[in-house]
């Protein structure tokens, strides 16, 4: 499955320790309809335009990077986004991806709605068609 990645672990070195072996980075990509924001560690915010790298992983893979963004704590959140493979093609399946609880991380934004981060943010991402889009 492909992980799409904007912070810390686009860097290889991060990526390495947090997976427990070399990444496999398929390519970069634009996740269309959110941007990044820095607090104590980057996180999304809505609107707007962030880059950042695929990641290619499998399950237990996917299980290390949920500890690592603090899944279980709710540090993190988890959520699927849609994928286009090409700048012009339509959505293709999904990848996932980490958004940070802003108060937690002491980040300026704010997910609109109610409900837990989890639920807010994938309101969002489904009301306004965001969508990652691989960009090579």
């Amino acid at each position: 499955m492909l992980v799409f990645v904007y912070g810390t672990l686009t860097d290889p070195d991060r990526a390495e320790r947090a997976l427990g072996h070399s990444p496999e980075f398929v390519g970069a990509a634009t996740l269309a309809g959110c941007r990044r924001v820095d607090g104590e560690y980057p996180t999304l915010a809505p609107g707007g335009s962030c880059e950042g790298r695929l990641l290619r992983v499998d399950r237990p893979r996917l299980a290390r990077l949920d500890a690592y963004e603090g899944v279980d704590r709710g540090l993190y959140a988890r959520v699927s986004v849609p994928f286009a493979p090409g700048p012009d093609a339509g959505t293709l399946g999904t990848v996932e991806t980490y958004v940070g609880d802003p108060d937690r991380l002491d980040a300026p934004t704010t997910w609109p709605g109610d409900g837990s981060l989890p639920t807010r943010v994938e309101a969002y991402l489904h009301e306004e068609d965001v969508v990652v889009r691989r960009t090579e």
